[in-house]
């Protein structure tokens, strides 16, 4: 495709975009008590104004409107977030004057919120969401930045119809292929397999290609109050079973194995896999390398096992995943494989 490019300059306030601004806390709005501290500050104490208010030039790219949704540091995310997330972005799109959202949300699970918000929100507004490796009280915070790249893409008419997407360090990524890569970097965020979709700078945004596979309104997914219980396991040399047997006696509804290299899994534990799914738990196999794809039965008989492969889906995200194909009553894993397959 050829890219998509879109210029903004200083308008006159009428003619700007109009963005809805949710915050969710996190490191981006974190403080330390000295500006040289980089770790060991207190995520989610600075409110949304504050926020807004350290990014004056975001008058020049948007109307912005602000609501405080959450403050929370982002490892403590619950997945009820996610269904009041998916309802707020709904209220806001549903509005002709909002043009676009952005949510502010902390670096350790964004990857994870945005992918289930990229499966269930029903709109082709920009939805856009940034985070900081630095708090806001440090030198050389990377917030601020973000934040004005971030509603500068969630404005862009070239950003439509995308789903959810990241906007980090000038890239913007699709929900579906973005991790944290890193535990310190402000260029925390990439595309492993593919790269990212484009960027943005000085109120510039191109996108060099498109999200493909189906999301947003053209999923059957929806944000349900009750999600199920998925949980993930890891291979590993020496592995147990102690860990699967432990959240089938829990009532899991699906596993996720994150398993070595293309998705093997230790011979303990995918015995025990193999009993979770016989007694009707979904099974995922995905791998914790980082990159790459699990091919279907390549390390496991998948066939045999009714196993399912997540794909190029990490671990985490094929939770997301699963837990919302459950929801939607799909079980059996040919239909499960579909879904892995198509989304």
């Amino acid at each position: 495709m050829a890219p998509m490019t879109t210029t903004r300059s200083s308008s006159s306030p009428a003619a700007l975009p109009r963005i809805a601004v949710l915050a969710t806390g996190g490191t981006i709005a974190g403080s330390a008590a000295d500006a040289s501290q980089t770790s060991g500050y207190q995520a989610g104490v600075v409110g949304v104004d504050r926020l807004l208010a350290a990014v004056p030039a975001l008058s020049n790219v948007a109307r912005v409107e602000a609501e405080q949704v959450a403050s929370i540091d982002s490892k403590d995310l619950d997945v009820a977030l996610w269904t009041t997330l998916a309802e707020r972005i709904a209220a806001f799109a549903a509005r002709d004057d909002i043009d676009g959202i952005v949510v502010t949300h902390g670096t350790d699970t964004l990857e994870e919120t945005a992918y289930a918000l990229h499966l269930t929100v029903k709109t082709s507004k920009p939805v856009v969401m940034t985070a900081a490796m630095r708090p806001s009280s440090a030198l050389s915070a990377d917030g601020p930045l973000n934040l004005l790249g971030a509603v500068t893409v969630a404005g862009s008419p070239a950003a439509r119809g995308q789903g959810v997407l990241v906007a980090f360090n000038n890239r913007i990524h699709s929900a579906r292929d973005v991790v944290k890569t890193s535990t310190y970097a402000v260029d925390a965020f990439h595309s492993p397999e593919i790269g990212a979709l484009g960027w943005v700078q000085d109120g510039r945004v191109e996108f060099q290609r498109e999200v493909v596979r189906p999301h947003t309104a053209a999923t059957p997914f929806t944000s349900a109050a009750a999600w199920p219980l998925v949980d993930v396991v890891a291979s590993y040399a020496g592995a147990s079973r102690t860990a699967v047997d432990a959240f089938v006696a829990a009532g899991v509804r699906g596993i996720v194995a994150a398993g070595t290299g293309n998705g093997s899994i230790h011979a303990s534990v995918q015995a025990a896999l193999a009993e979770a799914r016989a007694r009707g738990v979904a099974v995922v196999r995905a791998s914790r390398v980082g990159s790459g794809h699990v091919m279907r039965n390549g390390a496991a008989p998948d066939d045999a096992l009714g196993f399912v492969t997540a794909g190029s889906l990490n671990p985490y995200k094929a939770r997301v995943l699963l837990m919302l194909a459950l929801a939607a009553g799909v079980h059996e894993p040919a239909a499960l494989q579909q879904v892995f397959d198509t989304y």
